[in-house]
C-alpha cells in the first residue's frame, strides 16, 4: 500500500482507507448502506490491515453512533495499528445543542466518540459540515483545547465551501490554532466539481483531500448501464435522493469508456474509477466501503498498477463538465487560462501537500 502525506501535516495515511458507514445499519439511510455487525466488521478490518489499509473513517451520525461502536469493537486489541478518523457537527438529536460545532457540542461529541470507539485519542477529528451559527474562533479554540488535551491529533473538515475553509484557515493562522489538514470531499468521475475551487485551495494551503463516495454514490460499480434497469440490490433505490444528482447520459458516456478500458486492462470497472482518482492532485486517501469481503477485495485491487496516459485522457474527456461562473472563463478562454494555467498532476504545492502519485502522496 502506498502511503501519502496528509496535506501539510506530518501524518502519513494510506492511499486507500476504509469507510465504516456500512457498520451498524440503523435508520433508513444507513440501513440501506449495510448492517455489518462487530464480528463481520472485525473480518473486514483483518483484510484491510493485511492489505496495508490502516485508516478507518466513521462519524457520530452514522447509524446514530452504532458505526463508531462497531468499529471500536472491530479494532479492539490493535489500536496502535490503525488511524481513526471520525466526524461530528450534523444533528444527533432534536435538542438545541445536539447539532453544530459550538464549544459545548464539540467537547461532548469528542467524549462520546472516544467512548464509543473505545480509545483515548482520535487521530483525525473532522467537522462534518460548516456551522454558520457558531463563530469560527470559538470552533477553532475548542478544537485547540482538544488537541492540547491529547484527545485529538489532527483536525479537518468535510463538505465545506471554499470561502468557509479559507476563512477558517486564516483565523487559525492568526491566533495560532491548529490548521485543518484534511478536507473530506465528494469527488468522482461523475462528480468533478471539487476541481473548480476546492482543489486549487487545497494545493495552495496544504489541505489534503480524503475522498468520500469515489464511485459516485454507487453509480460506478459496473452494474448501472444504459438501457438496463437499476439492479434490484442497488442502494440507489433507497438513497438516490441523498446524494449528488447525476445526468444519466453523462453517466453512461463515462461507463462506456470504463467498459472499454476494462476490456483493455482486465480490471473491474470500480477499480479503474478508483485508480483514476488516486492520480488526482491533493488526493491523500480515497475512502472505500464494502458490505462484504468480495466487494472489499475488489476495491483493494485499485492499487498496485496504473492507467496509461491515453486511458486517463479518455476518462478525462468523457467526464469533464463545463465549470460554472466564475470558473468557466479560466477553463475555456485563452486570456484567463494564461493567468491561471491548468493544475499540474505533479509539482510541489505551496504548503507542502505531497505530490500525487509519489511515495508520499
Amino acid at each position: 500500500m502506498e502511503f501519502r502525506q496528509l496535506g501539510a501535516s506530518g501524518l502519513k495515511v494510506p492511499a486507500l482507507s476504509f469507510g465504516a458507514g456500512t457498520f451498524g445499519g440503523r435508520g433508513p439511510l444507513f440501513g440501506a448502506w449495510g448492517d455489518t455487525d462487530a464480528r463481520q466488521a472485525r473480518r473486514l478490518v483483518d483484510i484491510c490491515l493485511d492489505a496495508g489499509v490502516t485508516m478507518f473513517d466513521t462519524a457520530d451520525v452514522y447509524s446514530d453512533g452504532a458505526s463508531e461502536e462497531v468499529l471500536g469493537e472491530a479494532i479492539k486489541g490493535r489500536r496502535d495499528q490503525v488511524i481513526l478518523s471520525t466526524k461530528t457537527s450534523l444533528p444527533m438529536g432534536d435538542g438545541p445543542n445536539d447539532a453544530g460545532s459550538s464549544r459545548s457540542r464539540l467537547i461532548r461529541a469528542c467524549e462520546d466518540a472516544l467512548r464509543r470507539l473505545g480509545t483515548d485519542y482520535i487521530d483525525l477529528f473532522q467537522l462534518h459540515a460548516f456551522d454558520a451559527g457558531t463563530p469560527i474562533a470559538e470552533v477553532l479554540s475548542a478544537l485547540n483545547d482538544l488537541v492540547r488535551a491529547g484527545k485529538v491529533r489532527y483536525v479537518g473538515v468535510s463538505n465545506f465551501a471554499g470561502w468557509q475553509l479559507m476563512k477558517s484557515l486564516a483565523i487559525a493562522e492568526t491566533y495560532g490554532y491548529p490548521r485543518y489538514v484534511a478536507h473530506q470531499v465528494y469527488y468522482s468521475l461523475v462528480g468533478r466539481d471539487y476541481e473548480w475551487d476546492l482543489m486549487p485551495l487545497g494545493l495552495d494551503q496544504g489541505v489534503g483531500a480524503v475522498v468520500w463516495s469515489p464511485l459516485g454514490w454507487g453509480r460506478l460499480t459496473g452494474k448501472v448501464r444504459r438501457g438496463q434497469p437499476l439492479p434490484a440490490q442497488s442502494r440507489l433505490h433507497q438513497t438516490a435522493g441523498y446524494g449528488p444528482p447525476v445526468d444519466d447520459e453523462h453517466l453512461y458516456r463515462i461507463v462506456d469508456v470504463l467498459d472499454e478500458i476494462a476490456d483493455e486492462t482486465g480490471r473491474a470497472v470500480p477499480q479503474i474509477a478508483l485508480n483514476w482518482l488516486l492520480r488526482r492532485p491533493t488526493v491523500a486517501s480515497v475512502i472505500i466501503g464494502a458490505r462484504d469481503e468480495a466487494q472489499l477485495r475488489q476495491n483493494l485491487g485499485a492499487v498496485g498498477w496504473g492507467l496509461t496516459p491515453e486511458q486517463v485522457a479518455k476518462l478525462d474527456a468523457a467526464s469533464i463538465r463545463t465549470a460554472p461562473y466564475p470558473y468557466f472563463p479560466y477553463q475555456r478562454q485563452e486570456g484567463f487560462a494564461r493567468l491561471n494555467p491548468p493544475l499540474p498532476l505533479t509539482g510541489v504545492p505551496t504548503r507542502g501537500c505531497a505530490e500525487p502519485g509519489s511515495a508520499a502522496g
